[in-house]
C-alpha cells in the first residue's frame, strides 16, 4: 500500500542534515582517542557498521524495503498493514509495492418482498371489526347506525387533527362532530331529504363557529370544514340509507363484502404480479395488475351476493355492481392518497394496528357507499 505521507526517498550520495549531525555526534563519542581504522569510516551511501540502532539514533541512509512484521496474534487486515508501516523504515522504497486488494465483500442476500404492514395485527383488527359490524348489523339496526356515527366522529377527529398539524388549517371539530352524527341519524330516519338538510345545517354551523376566532384564514378554515362534512359524514349517510330497506342488512353486508374483497384482490394480485404502476405520482404501490385483481374478485363476489343475498337480484347485476365497486373503491383510495401526500403523512392515524387510523379504512368505503346505494335502487328498488 502506497502512503504519500512518508515523503520522497533521499537520493543516493546525499547526506541529509540528520545524517551529518549523527556523523559529528559519533565522532565526539569516540573522541577519547579511538579513531576509526582506515576504510571503516562512514561510506557515502552505505549503511553504518555495527549493530542496528533505533530509528531515532541511527536513521538509515539508503532506502530499505518495507517488510511487514508477522502478527503475533490475529487481527484484521488494516491493523496488520498499520503494524507493517510502523515497524518498517520511515524511508519509502523507490519501487512502489502493489496495493493489496481488499477482501471481496459477499453479495447481499436478496430481500423478500414485504407487504409493508404487520399482517398479523391487520388480520386480527379486521376480524374484530367485522365481528362488531356483523353483530350490530343483524341484531339491532339502530346499534349499527350508532357504529356508523362513532366511525364518522373519529374519522372527523383524525382528519381535522392532521389538517391542523400539517397545514395549520383549523376546521372546527365541534360542529362537524355534532352535525356529522346528526347527519347519519337523519339519513336513517328521513332518508336523502333528511341527510341534505343536516348537511346544510352542519355547513352553516361551521361558518358561524369559526366567527368566534380572528378573521385570518377564515375562508381557508371554513372551506376545509365544509369539505370534511361532505367527505366523511355525508357519504357515510348512504350506508344508513341502505339499512332502511327490508333487506337492508343484506345490502349493507353486500356493500362491505364487495369493498373489502376489492381491496383484498388488488393487494393480493398487485403484490404477487404487479409490474406496471397505476398512478405512480399519487400512490406508487398501486399497479394495473392490482386493479384487474380488484375487478375480478369484486365481480365474482358481486354475482354471488346479488344472486343469494339481495331480494329479486340477478347474477349479472352483481357483475355490474362488482365492477363499479372496484372502480369507486380504487378512486377513493387514490383520493385519500392525494390528501395524505399533500399533508406529507403515511397514515391518518394509529388507532388500528396494522391499518393506520379509521380514515385509512374508510377511504374506499366512503365513495363506494353512494355508488352501491344507487345501483341497488336501480336494480331492485329502494324497498
Amino acid at each position: 500500500m502506497n502512503d504519500s505521507s512518508w515523503g520522497a526517498p533521499p537520493q543516493a550520495g546525499y547526506w541529509g542534515p540528520t545524517d551529518q549531525g549523527h556523523s559529528h555526534g559519533h565522532s565526539h563519542a569516540h573522541g577519547n582517542g579511538h579513531a576509526h581504522p582506515p576504510g571503516q569510516g562512514h561510506v557515502q551511501g552505505a549503511a553504518p557498521a555495527g549493530p542496528a540502532y533505533d530509528a531515532h539514533e541511527a536513521p538509515q541512509t539508503r532506502p530499505m524495503p518495507i517488510a511487514p512484521d508477522v502478527a503475533a496474534y490475529g487481527g484484521n487486515q488494516d491493523d496488520d498493514r498499520g503494524a507493517a508501516r510502523l515497524s518498517g523504515s520511515p524511508v519509502r522504497n523507490e519501487t512502489n509495492p502493489e496495493p493489496m486488494p481488499d477482501a471481496a465483500e459477499p453479495a447481499p442476500k436478496p430481500q423478500k418482498k414485504s407487504a409493508g404492514r404487520d399482517l398479523s395485527a391487520a388480520i386480527g383488527v379486521g376480524v374484530g371489526l367485522g365481528a362488531v359490524i356483523v353483530a350490530s348489523l343483524f341484531v339491532v339496526k339502530a346499534v349499527f347506525v350508532g357504529v356508523i356515527a362513532v366511525a364518522v366522529v373519529v374519522g372527523l377527529w383524525e382528519l381535522t387533527k392532521r389538517l391542523d398539524e400539517r397545514k395549520g388549517i383549523r376546521a372546527p371539530l365541534v360542529p362537524l362532530a355534532l352535525g356529522g352524527a346528526a347527519m347519519v341519524v337523519a339519513g336513517y330516519v328521513r332518508g336523502g331529504e333528511g341527510a341534505w338538510v343536516a348537511m346544510a345545517l352542519t355547513a352553516l354551523a361551521v361558518l358561524v363557529w369559526r366567527m368566534t376566532e380572528p378573521p385570518e384564514n377564515y375562508l381557508r378554515d371554513v372551506t376545509a370544514g365544509v369539505f370534511a362534512a361532505f367527505y366523511v359524514p355525508f357519504l357515510a349517510t348512504f350506508v344508513a340509507m341502505m339499512l332502511t330497506a327490508d333487506d337492508g342488512a343484506q345490502r349493507v353486508l353486500t356493500f362491505l363484502l364487495l369493498t373489502v374483497v376489492s381491496d383484498t384482490g388488488a393487494y393480493a394480485v398487485g403484490w404477487r404480479f404487479g409490474r406496471h404502476k397505476l398512478a405512480p405520482r399519487i400512490s406508487p404501490g398501486k399497479t394495473r395488475e392490482g386493479l384487474l385483481g380488484a375487478i375480478s374478485f369484486a365481480m365474482v363476489v358481486g354475482a354471488l351476493c346479488m344472486q343469494f343475498l339481495i331480494d329479486d337480484g340477478a347474477w349479472w347485476q352483481g357483475l355490474v355492481l362488482g365492477l363499479a365497486v372496484a372502480v369507486s373503491a380504487t378512486l377513493g383510495d387514490l383520493g385519500e392518497s392525494m390528501i395524505k401526500r399533500d399533508l406529507g403523512i403515511k397514515d391518518m392515524g394509529t388507532l388500528l394496528p396494522g391499518h393506520g387510523g379509521i380514515m385509512d379504512r374508510l377511504d374506499s368505503l366512503l365513495p363506494t357507499a353512494p355508488v352501491v346505494w344507487l345501483l341497488l335502487v336501480l336494480f331492485v328498488g329502494s324497498g
